[in-house]
């Protein structure tokens, strides 16, 4: 029982191979993009590492490494967002190349890692974020205290109400 298939012309025409430079360039891009999301996924687990030690600086109250450990932090943003202006182009260009399901699986394992330490490194801002807010209201509370304190804005010293004068008249 043999059927004969047609395939429909639609079809027919997908099915077109493609050309050794073509499949250079395929795999230029997926090197590349990959590549791109290698760095990527470094610079988060750099940020992460950079956060968890600003969480024990600020669980520590030093203000002068703390600074230091923020100036780090924006210069790894801003590395971060500088290839990600790379990634974006490239990963529409993947998207067009390939559907999800023909994918190249460790260029999708990367962009899961990479969307899993975004996620993380938000979670770990956001808690360093509440810890500083909190260190912050210590400190005030306190400089109220310090503020408010008789004893250390005015010290006590025998001349403090004495009726003598306080200024003495040198020239004659």
């Amino acid at each position: 029982m043999s059927e004969n298939y047609q395939i429909a012309p639609e079809i027919a025409e997908a099915e077109v191979f493609i050309s050794d430079e073509e499949l250079e360039q395929r795999v230029a891009i997926i090197r590349r993009f990959r590549e791109l999301l290698v760095e990527q996924r470094d610079r988060f687990q750099n940020y992460l590492t950079v956060l968890d030690k600003q969480k024990t600086l600020i669980e520590s109250g030093s203000a002068d490494d703390l600074s230091v450990h923020i100036e780090m932090e924006e210069k790894i943003i801003a590395d971060i967002f500088s290839v990600q202006k790379c990634i974006e182009p490239m990963r529409a260009v993947f998207a067009n190349e390939w559907a999800e399901n023909n994918a190249p699986t460790n260029v999708a394992e990367l962009q899961n890692s990479l969307e899993t330490l975004k996620s993380e490194a938000v979670l770990r801002v956001n808690e360093n974020k509440k810890l500083l807010q909190s260190r912050m209201n210590v400190l005030r509370t306190e400089m109220k205290t310090i503020k408010n304190n008789p004893f250390i804005l005015k010290r006590k010293t025998i001349y403090n109400e004495s009726n003598s004068a306080s200024l003495l008249d040198i020239n004659g």
